[in-house]
C-alpha cells in the first residue's frame, strides 16, 4: 500500500496564505491611501517569514526607501513649523519623531501589529509587539507609499500620522526636564531613584543614542537622540506618561 504523503507548501503559497490570513482594509484605512496587493504583502514581510521560507523578498528595501520619505518629510514640517530655531534645535526634534519609539507609537496606533507577516519564531517571542518590528514595517509602508503613488501623497500620510508629535511633543519636549519630572514623581510614589543606561551606533560624526530608563527594576521608557542627554531626556518623558496611566500603591 502507498501512503498518501502530505504535498509540501512551498514558500510562496505560505506567504499568501499568511498575507490573506489577515483583513488588510482597517490598516489602508488608517494609512489612508490604497496599496496594491504585492506591494503591501512585501512591506509587510519580516525577514524572520521570509528566511524561513525559502528565502523570499522581504521587506527591508522597502524601508530603507520608507527612512528617506519619513526624514525628508518631517525636516521640511519641522522647518516651516519652527521658523525661528536653529538646526541645532530642529536635528534632536527630528530625531527625536523619527525615532524608532516614535515610528513604533503610530504603528501602534495604526493597530498594525496583527498584519505583519513574522516567522514562527518572532511570534512566539511576541515579536508583534517589538518595538523595532513595528518601526521598521512602518518604514516599509511609507517606502510602498511612495513607489506607488509619489513622494507628496506618501508625505501626506507621514505628516497625518506624525501631526500630533510634530506639533506638540516636538514643540516642548526639548526643553522640558523630564528627568526632573520623573523623580519627582517617583519620590511621590516612594520608589526607588530611576536608572539610565544608554548606548550609540553609527559613525562618529551622525552617531545616534538609544537610552532606557528603569522604574522599581523595570524599564519604563525608551528615547533617541544625537547625543546622551536628549536620549535619556525623551527616555524619561516616556516614563512620566507610563506612571501617569498606571497605578501604583504608595
Amino acid at each position: 500500500m502507498s501512503r498518501s504523503r502530505k504535498k509540501r507548501v512551498s514558500g510562496e503559497e505560505a506567504w499568501q496564505l499568511a498575507y490573506e490570513s489577515v483583513d488588510h482594509a482597517p490598516l489602508i484605512e488608517a494609512l489612508g491611501l490604497p496599496l496594491s496587493d504585492e506591494k503591501l504583502k512585501l512591506a509587510l514581510t519580516h525577514r524572520s517569514f521570509a528566511n524561513e521560507n525559502d528565502h523570499l523578498p522581504n521587506n527591508e528595501r522597502l524601508e530603507f526607501l520608507g527612512d528617506a520619505v519619513l526624514g525628508l518629510s518631517v525636516a521640511t514640517k519641522l522647518f516651516e513649523l519652527y521658523p525661528t530655531r536653529p538646526e541645532s534645535e530642529l536635528s534632536p526634534m527630528r530625531a527625536a519623531i523619527v525615532s524608532r519609539y516614535g515610528l513604533a507609537d503610530v504603528a501602534r496606533e495604526m493597530n498594525l501589529g496583527p498584519h505583519v507577516i513574522i516567522g514562527k519564531g518572532e511570534e512566539v517571542t511576541g515579536g508583534r509587539e517589538k518595538e523595532s518590528i513595528l518601526a521598521d514595517t512602518t518604514e516599509a509602508l511609507f517606502g510602498a507609499l511612495y513607489l506607488e503613488h509619489g513622494f507628496e501623497p506618501a508625505r501626506d500620510v507621514v505628516l497625518r500620522l506624525f501631526e500630533r508629535k510634530l506639533r506638540t511633543a516636538t514643540a516642548t519636549s526639548r526643553h522640558h526636564d523630564w528627568k526632573t519630572e520623573l523623580q519627582v514623581r517617583l519620590a511621590e510614589l516612594k520608589l526607588p531613584v530611576a536608572e539610565y543606561s544608554a548606548e550609540s551606533e553609527g559613525p562618529e560624526h551622525d552617531q545616534v543614542f538609544t537610552a532606557q530608563v528603569l522604574v522599581d527594576g523595570e524599564v519604563r521608557g525608551t528615547g533617541q537622540g544625537p547625543n546622551k542627554k536628549l536620549a535619556e531626556q525623551e527616555a524619561a518623558h516616556q516614563a512620566v506618561l507610563y506612571l501617569r496611566d498606571h497605578v501604583f500603591e504608595v
